[in-house]
């Protein structure tokens, strides 16, 4: 492939702080392309890194030309960065997968298979994770809002790890999200979709960045398609109203066993109910708010500092929408 050729397979990875990882993940995943694909490219995306992962992309860069690395000028999220780094890339499919091994690069080869079959999108399943019980019960509560409030169903188990065709990547940079919802617009377009399920291990090394306040603040953001901003405090705010509420409710047979004001505990629970109910929905209206006004804004998804390794004259708005794989 010469340096200005498109790839067929481009692999966008997002890092943050992933020193223990980035050089390990590098090479699984070039020694998985170069067994499955005719030619590759691989596209780290760093997102504000401190601990020393910068300079191990710039020596990677330094020995392997197939390796680009985009520098972000500070942290933008875990939706808008890697999601920009899958509009950068120039292959005729692409994956986007995590830096730190939850993503197995073994499944680069099947998604491929399936690709060349005729697949525009190949989505990763899960069968199992290792993850903490908190962990869990808070992506279970994450996933069940968006099934059930969302306006496009949710695939259980898919993380957004997978291969998408060309045309779905060109399709999908032109619709402008500000904060892309990448896995949920993929199922909303609509493209011919197919899953491939696999088991995913525990992170390789590090320490995961997904906390509960995180993954809450992902869901949201599935969800109303908005940044963080106090337009969204009313929705935290109905989530410790309610728990209140749930409180009061649990005090009631204590109370009608002592002989207590149970009724004025079941007035105060369904009045912090309604209240609770209320702050959700000027939440989600905050919400759409938010995003009209970002819309309105055309902000970019980042803003870059540095490229390394990308060819002169590269587009990167990479917002093509009739380039097809032949």
């Amino acid at each position: 492939m010469t340096a200005d050729a498109a790839p067929e397979l481009s692999v966008v990875i997002p890092c943050y702080n992933e020193a223990a990882n980035v050089a390990a993940i590098c090479a699984a995943v070039t020694a998985e392309a170069e067994a499955h694909a005719a030619s590759h490219e691989i596209i780290l995306i760093d997102n504000g890194s401190t601990d020393g992962t910068r300079a191990i992309m710039r020596a990677i860069c330094a020995v392997d030309p197939r390796v680009r690395v985009i520098f972000n000028n500070r942290d933008y999220g875990q939706m808008r960065s890697p999601t920009y780094g899958l509009y950068q890339a120039e292959g005729r499919a692409v994956i986007g997968m995590c830096a730190d091994f939850q993503d197995p690069p073994e499944m680069i080869g099947p998604f491929v298979a399936r690709w060349r079959a005729g697949a525009q999108v190949v989505l990763g399943q899960r069968r199992s994770e290792r993850a903490s019980p908190m962990l869990r019960a808070a992506r279970h509560m994450g996933y069940g809002f968006l099934r059930r409030f969302g306006d496009y169903p949710v695939i259980p188990g898919a993380t957004g790890f997978g291969l998408f065709d060309r045309i779905v990547i060109d399709t999908l940079a032109a619709w402008n999200e500000p904060e892309p919802f990448f896995r949920g617009m993929v199922v909303e377009s609509g493209f011919r979709l197919e899953l491939e399920p696999f088991d995913r291990p525990g992170r390789a090394a590090g320490e995961s960045k997904n906390d509960f306040v995180a993954l809450a603040s992902f869901a949201l953001s599935g969800l109303a398609g908005s940044a963080k901003s106090l337009l969204r405090l009313p929705l935290f705010l109905s989530v410790y109203i309610a728990a209140l509420a749930l409180c009061l409710l649990a005090a009631a047979p204590v109370a009608l066993a002592l002989d207590g004001p149970v009724w004025a505990l079941l007035g105060l629970a369904l009045g912090f109910a309604l209240f609770a109910i209320l702050l959700l929905f000027l939440g989600l209206i905050g919400e759409q708010v938010r995003m009209l006004a970002e819309r309105s804004r055309n902000v970019p998804l980042v803003i870059e500092e540095e490229r390394i390794n990308f060819p002169a004259g590269r587009s990167r708005p990479a917002a093509r929408t009739h380039i097809r794989r032949p």
